[in-house]
């Protein structure tokens, strides 16, 4: 028994989300309390806070999604613009009445067409 070791101790017992000080538990925030209580504070007009920090634009292209199925869109009918994921779409899209196609670019935020 002399020559085994002592295994070590991976968990610290000091270590907890009770403060000892306090004796409680460390209460977590959501944003919207963070957002709240930002607003009540006296900050100065250069001041960066959580709601005034922009991010950059993407570098990425945005992705286009079928108006029909909401699958990702590769292509879009010339006449229409709308877009559409495969032919059985398509030919779904070159049935359609102009008042529905109006319908779906107004969904998708789209100028109607002319």
């Amino acid at each position: 028994m002399e020559g085994e070791t002592e295994k070590p101790v991976f968990k610290k017992k000091n270590l907890s989300e009770v403060n000892p000080t306090v004796g409680k538990k460390r209460q977590w925030k959501s944003l919207k309390q963070i957002l709240a209580h930002e607003k009540t504070l006296p900050w100065k007009e250069t001041d960066a806070t959580y709601s005034t920090v922009n991010a950059p634009p993407s570098l990425k292209p945005a992705k286009k999604y079928s108006d029909i199925s909401g699958l990702i869109a590769p292509y879009t009918d010339p006449h229409t613009k709308l877009r559409y994921h495969n032919v059985e779409e398509y030919q779904t899209i070159r049935t359609f009445p102009m008042d529905l196609t109006a319908g779906y670019l107004a969904l998708r935020g789209a100028t109607s067409i002319v």
